[in-house]
């Protein structure tokens, strides 16, 4: 069996607004129902795959697990990386986790970020490039062009694939950097040079020998964060100290561009990394070239993607061509459809400036649920809060604001110090300065509560946990 491993970081930067270093856009919906990151989960389902293995960090493990969970997924294990260190270690990581107890066993690298809509045509992909792998080569996935396209690195083959055939495994001549627009035309005019997708087909054993032989530096500090690993809630939390001396690097500089026994199998169905918003647009634009999710109204525009994540405000354009217009309740990106690229710049703008839109999320996921401001005044806060069936929040106090509480969807268990009650819809509960508290959600259904805060400071840091059944300090 095949077990995926999906790669689930990302400092969310590219689909600016929507995705951010607080919730990049692999949990987004961006083209359905389903994330991008249950998507590729479900892709790799079936009876020649074993349960996936997640690599993702401390931020985005409760999502993770939430987020499989809604989508009917297991995953064999979830390893959290203290740090982002790139693909490199995250791969290593999950070959040495894997070699524990198989070292022969066949690994599949795949981003959680991409678009496959084809899945049963990728698994028969996969399947091609099985026996390549089993014979000890490295096999990556290319991605036959449709375009030329300057924001994809390239792999070059020794020969044109042949229309119509079969996928199957052929040698790799070279990996090619991101061309300029001319070099692109070139490339795609001559037939040999696929997309590289970053999917990757290996044993265990070959990628640890590959690594051992071109990047020997990496294995002994992953190997002592592997070591010392500790299991919480059912993650394995990979040790900070060891993985702080990992040097951050990509698998492509690591080891494949330096190893020799590279295969590549050619994927002709569509694929996309939605690597800014013109793939956006380019995946889910109709007949006429106009893109719409969410509360838009689109009057005589051609080529535009208009998009409404702000809770019910509505984006209205008229006459607009190659225009990009994304609205959240923070933020707004208005943007030529050919300088979508430039995005990743304006982020780091914002950043630079202090702005907390640059990296964070409107709603704030927690492991119970989610909440979002909704007003912000100097001396009060008004949020709204949605708590999972089941979960509670921890048994907490305040130094510096009271609270009042009012439920407008479901029933809320509230502990106020010694006193337990149930709360309903249209009641309320108010909780003093200093008092402990807690809310639960006791029923089958997500409870959805309005919260007041007023105080002299209302920071998230002001929280003082006695009990918390997420283990968080």
């Amino acid at each position: 069996m095949i077990t995926p491993v999906l790669l689930c970081g990302g400092s969310g930067t590219r689909l600016w607004p929507l995705s951010r270093k607080s919730y990049p856009k692999q949990f987004s919906a961006l083209m359905g129902a389903q994330s991008l990151f249950q998507a590729s989960a479900l892709r790799l389902e079936g009876p020649e795959f074993a349960a996936p293995l997640v690599i993702t960090g401390e931020e985005f493990r409760f999502i993770v697990s939430e987020q499989l969970g809604a989508a009917g997924c297991a995953s064999s294990d979830v390893l959290i990386e203290p740090k982002g260190r790139d693909t490199a270690p995250a791969i290593l990581a999950a070959a040495l986790h894997l070699a524990a107890t198989d070292p022969e066993a066949m690994m599949l690298v795949a981003p959680s970020d991409h678009v496959i809509p084809d899945a049963a045509a990728f698994r028969a992909t996969v399947a091609a490039a099985l026996p390549a792998a089993e014979a000890g080569r490295l096999v990556t996935f290319g991605i036959a062009p449709d375009r030329a396209e300057t924001g994809y690195g390239y792999l070059e083959l020794d020969a044109v694939p042949s229309a119509g055939a079969a996928p199957s495994p052929a040698p790799l001549r070279a990996f090619v950097e991101k061309p300029d627009a001319a070099r692109a035309a070139a490339m795609l005019a001559e037939g040999r040079y696929l997309w590289n997708a970053g999917i990757f087909l290996f044993k265990v054993s070959s990628i640890l020998e590959a690594f051992r032989a071109h990047a020997p530096d990496l294995i002994a500090p992953v190997q002592a964060a592997l070591d010392g690993a500790k299991r919480d809630l059912g993650f394995t939390r990979l040790d900070a100290g060891p993985w702080a001396r990992v040097q951050p690097i990509s698998i492509d500089y690591a080891v494949m561009e330096k190893a020799d026994n590279l295969s590549v199998v050619p994927y002709s169905g569509r694929w996309s990394d939605l690597g800014d918003w013109a793939s956006v647009w380019r995946e889910t634009a109709d007949d006429t070239g106009v893109a719409l999710s969410g509360p838009t109204l689109a009057i005589d525009c051609t080529n535009t993607l208009l998009r409404s994540e702000a809770g019910g405000q509505r984006v209205v354009g008229i006459g607009l061509d190659d225009i990009v217009a994304v609205a959240m309740p923070d933020a707004v990106l208005i943007a030529h459809k050919s300088r979508t690229q430039e995005v990743k710049a304006a982020v780091a703008a914002l950043k630079a400036e202090g702005a907390p839109q640059a990296e964070t999320f409107p709603r704030d996921h927690r492991p119970w649920g989610w909440f979002e401001s909704l007003v912000i005044g100097e001396r009060f806060q008004v949020k709204r809060i949605v708590v999972h069936p089941g979960a509670a929040l921890s048994l907490q106090s305040h130094h510096h604001r009271s609270e009042h509480w009012i439920v407008v969807q479901g029933t809320a268990r509230v502990t106020v110090d010694e006193e337990v009650k149930l709360v309903t819809e249209n009641q309320s509960v108010y909780i003093p300065l200093g008092a402990k508290h807690r809310m639960e959600n006791p029923g089958k259904l997500p409870m959805v509560l309005i919260e007041v805060q007023t105080g002299s400071y209302l920071g998230e840091d002001d929280i003082l946990r006695y009990e918390d059944v997420y283990a968080r300090n």
